[in-house]
């Protein structure tokens, strides 16, 4: 491997983990801030907006360059959106342990799992909506998009 691909390997590798502590760092706050369940919604919600927005950028006219997109998308809004902390949250939301890790009530998990989806696929929408707007608004935008 050529000593410029290992450079370039790193470079890639410092964008996204520039992204990834400042995400990581924004659903630590959120969470603080608003609660475990709340803050957790509100990050995964955000995340798929921003995300849904990005992704069909790229396709409709390639304003963000390609470090921008990992600095985003792989780094930033990967940290920021949390699988693990929405299951856990998922599998003890509204139980009455004192210690907070008692089962869920089943009725508050299927809540909150139904809100999280709709509102997490609702927000892509709206982010490749927003997208599509910035692409009317661009006369010079590529008829077939760019590639993500």
């Amino acid at each position: 491997m050529s000593s410029a691909s290992v450079l370039g390997r790193l470079e890639t590798a410092a964008i996204v983990a520039v992204g990834a502590f400042a995400g990581a760092n924004l659903r630590f706050v959120a969470g603080d801030a608003v609660g475990s369940l709340g803050g957790t919604l509100a990050v995964n919600v955000l995340a798929s907006l921003l995300l849904g927005f990005l992704v069909y950028e790229a396709r409709y006219t390639g304003l963000v360059d390609r470090k921008s997109r990992l600095l985003f998308t792989t780094g930033f809004l990967s940290s920021l959106s949390t699988y693990s902390a929405f299951v856990l949250e998922t599998a003890t939301a509204g139980g009455s342990a004192g210690n907070g890790l008692a089962l869920a009530d089943p009725r508050v998990a299927i809540g909150y799992v139904g809100v999280t989806y709709v509102l997490g696929f609702a927000a892509v929408l709206v982010g490749r909506w927003f997208a599509g707007v910035v692409r009317n608004g661009r006369e010079d935008a590529p008829a077939g998009g760019a590639s993500a």
